[in-house]
């Protein structure tokens, strides 16, 4: 019975802290894992949050490079190293002419503007809040025509431009927008330089969600919002062409892909 008892528990000890890792490892994925709340994890030396129930998340940028080291430290183990391959992706290019020049290059007049704005939505994205809204199935928020992907270039008039970081649905003015997944807004803005009428919505551990280009904001800063809840409408506000949604998911800094969040064909 004791033998048996101490199996019992040398089994209990190996799961709790075991290091689970669910996600696609490609460049502009997101990875969630689950551990133990007393495992510690870092990615490439940065220290990732792990949460009182052992919910953990970080993610790979557009460009990132082709490996990555996850650091493990459990209680009564040794130190363990990871390397984590990530595979390369083709990105689409996407060539617009006959645009006015103020679409492709803003006038210096504003450049204030767009540096203060940019400082806005950057110390909002070093955000690393404790709340756990990430886990669950993800909606689209937007039922509206896909007509932008993650990771395209836009060449603009003959110019490239900077790559395309979100998924964007075309629709009527004024279609509904909703959350993909729960959160907390913290940003909730009419009349930005670049996006127009912009949410961003906060799922914790680093993770935020923005929505550009909206007609309509239906939330407010501090507001807690679940998954399918209407947050705004779509528009054609800002620098855009027609109305639309552009969706885009961040952890911290590196931009990472909306699509890999949802379920298989949720795009189609």
């Amino acid at each position: 019975m004791r033998i048996l008892a101490f199996i019992l528990v040398t089994f209990w000890t190996l799961q709790v802290h075991a290091v689970d890792l669910q996600g696609k490892f490609t460049q502009g994925a997101l990875i969630i894992g689950k551990t133990s709340s007393t495992t510690k994890i870092a990615l490439d030396g940065r220290p990732i949050r792990v949460s009182p129930d052992g919910d953990f998340v970080f993610g790979f940028g557009r460009d990132a490079p082709a490996s990555a080291t996850l650091k493990i430290e459990r209680p009564g183990h040794a130190v363990e190293e990871r390397k984590l391959v990530i595979a390369a992706r083709e990105y689409q290019i996407q060539s617009i002419d006959g645009l006015p020049p103020r679409m492709v290059t803003p006038p210096k007049s504003v450049m204030d503007r767009i540096k203060r704005e940019n400082g806005t939505i950057a110390k909002l994205r070093a955000e690393d809040s404790p709340t756990v809204y990430f886990r669950g199935t993800w909606l689209r928020p937007s039922n509206g025509r896909v007509t932008g992907v993650y990771g395209s270039q836009r060449i603009l008039n003959g110019k490239p431009r900077r790559p395309h970081f979100g998924i964007d649905f075309a629709a009527p003015s004024g279609a509904p927008v909703v959350a993909p997944m729960g959160g907390k807004i913290v940003l909730a803005h009419k009349d930005m330089y670049y996006s127009g009428g912009t949410i961003i919505l906060d799922h914790g551990h680093g993770l935020t969600s923005a929505f550009l280009h909206l007609s309509v904001l239906s939330v407010k800063v501090g507001q807690v919002v679940s998954r399918g809840q209407k947050i705004g409408a779509i528009g054609a506000t800002g620098r855009a062409t027609g109305p639309h949604l552009d969706w885009r998911i961040n952890w911290f800094e590196q931009r990472v892909d909306p699509a890999y969040l949802l379920p298989a064909n949720a795009l189609n």
